[in-house]
């Protein structure tokens, strides 16, 4: 799916005049802190991180864009604690993006998990904004993002996501999702989580799963917003949430 300002790639939003890719939120150290619980998994986190992102930058380039700037909003690590296993992954994935934008172009949001900055160097921001763009994570409100400028707002930490069963709802699968609606006279799109492991939160379940306090955004917005939902090859459109929760 695609609009004139932006494009979804994949987990990604794109925005073609920009050059700005934005990611949600990718948990690196995900995996290891299942193993470091007991399970046994294996550790696949960061090359499946750098071989979805060599898929999408191949994307944007086939469809002549250029890609200027990458922006992550949040939830860049997973332990609430330091892990050096999350630092060192951290460094791999800032060095191998560096090959495909400059080192001051790649922008990291704090996310409610990002109690650490792996770089040293304050590089974390609550916020960015770029013209009539603005980037955070969706857990704290920032009154700076909802300037009078400011158009459109993206952010994760909600890590949407939908529930589709046949007709006899033997078979359940789930999906991620963007989210796309209105709050305080501002377009708001909502980015399903970079991490492969976990679906996320289920919004056709949002009664459910889903609480007020948890996202700046109210229950009674949200299910107003529309669902796009991430399938193999494309995005495909699902109407509103309160049509099909």
């Amino acid at each position: 799916m695609k609009n004139q300002n932006y494009i979804f790639i994949n987990k990604t939003l794109f925005f073609p005049k920009e050059g700005i890719l934005a990611v949600g939120d990718l948990h690196l150290g995900f995996d290891y802190q299942i193993q470091q619980s007991g399970i046994l998994v294996p550790e696949m986190q960061v090359g499946e991180i750098k071989k979805d992102f060599e898929t999408i930058f191949e994307e944007i380039k086939q469809k002549g864009f250029s890609l200027k700037k990458i922006v992550f909003i949040g939830d860049v690590k997973h332990s609430f604690s330091y892990q050096w296993k999350e630092k060192n992954y951290f460094n791999e994935i800032i060095s191998f993006l560096k090959n495909y934008v400059k080192d001051k172009d790649i922008i990291l949001i704090k996310g409610n998990h990002d109690t650490i900055d792996y770089s040293f160097s304050d590089r974390l921001k609550d916020y960015y904004i770029q013209g009539e763009l603005a980037f955070s994570h969706g857990h704290k409100l920032f009154s700076e993002i909802f300037n009078d400028k400011i158009k459109t707002i993206v952010i994760g930490h909600l890590h949407p996501s939908i529930i589709l069963s046949d007709k006899q709802d033997i078979k359940r699968e789930k999906y991620k999702c963007f989210l796309v609606g209105k709050f305080k006279n501002k377009k708001i799109i909502i980015l399903p989580s970079f991490l492969a492991t976990i679906e996320g939160t289920a919004v056709n379940n949002i009664e459910n799963e889903y609480e007020d306090y948890f996202s700046i955004i109210p229950k009674k917005n949200l299910i107003n917003f529309s669902v796009y939902v991430v399938g193999d090859k494309e995005v495909y459109s699902f109407g509103k949430i309160k049509h099909i929760s």
